[in-house]
């Protein structure tokens, strides 16, 4: 009897965690914020996940990967956690937070331990595909220049929308952008990656090279601009959706 009762026990915990994860939390990249999240937070929602978006400050990666785990901290169990473009770098940090089971990249930076978004964005065999970045009066942050910014960063989406993104968005410390990771999620927990190949903010060669080297599964988009989010959320919530219901 105490056998079969052990027997049902270990079936039960199986099948426990083999359960999808319910939880997904988003974080936003650079010259952006979390309000773009909205057509992929509503498909997320009705399909019954419980959705958290951080809105971190960009004045550090210490400060952003701090208000990206606070948020994880208030989940109810397992999470999905997801970046884009510059929040790739944040979860690559936040992601070691236990209840953090998988990653998400969306156009995002996936740095291993030492390497900083500077370190990735310089490399010479990966060169940037715009020059529109620019620094504030003061030297202490970039954005990107608003007349360039749909050209750059969301060419697949409408002007309206891009022009109000352009006007709200949150510029990066400089100090972030050489602030290197400590450690890397992905080395422990399996990841996947959403590559738009007409992404004129971060390098499609350069996603490539780094999720290939992490040993993500990519899916890539042919035609879509960095904010892959916004042209194509049902794809985005496919992938997703892939990375709640792995083992």
């Amino acid at each position: 009897m105490a056998s079969a009762a052990l027997l049902g026990a270990v079936g039960f915990a199986d099948v426990s965690q083999a359960a999808p994860i319910h939880n997904v939390v988003l974080v936003h990249g650079a010259f952006a914020d979390g309000s773009g999240w909205k057509p992929v937070y509503d498909r997320l929602t009705i399909k019954g996940y419980h959705v958290a978006v951080v809105q971190e400050p960009e004045t550090s990666l210490a400060a952003d990967i701090a208000a990206t785990r606070r948020v994880i901290d208030m989940q109810d169990g397992p999470v999905v956690l997801v970046g884009h473009s510059w929040g790739g770098q944040v979860i690559t940090g936040a992601g070691v937070d236990p209840k953090v089971k998988s990653l998400v990249y969306l156009a995002a930076l996936m740095p291993k331990p030492g390497e900083s978004t500077a370190t990735l964005e310089t490399m010479k065999q990966f060169p940037p595909p715009n020059n529109d970045v620019k620094k504030t009066a003061d030297g202490a942050y970039f954005y990107l220049d608003p007349d360039k910014y749909r050209a750059d960063f969301a060419a697949d989406s409408p002007a309206n929308v891009a022009d109000f993104m352009a006007d709200s968005q949150v510029f990066l410390a400089v100090q972030a952008f050489t602030a290197p990771v400590k450690a890397a999620a992905w080395q422990t927990k399996p990841s996947w990656a959403v590559l738009p190949e007409a992404d004129h903010t971060i390098s499609p060669d350069l996603q490539r090279w780094m999720y290939k080297r992490a040993g993500a599964k990519v899916t890539e988009v042919p035609g879509s601009s960095h904010t892959v989010f916004l042209s194509h959320p049902d794809l985005v919530v496919s992938v997703i959706e892939q990375a709640a219901a792995a083992p």
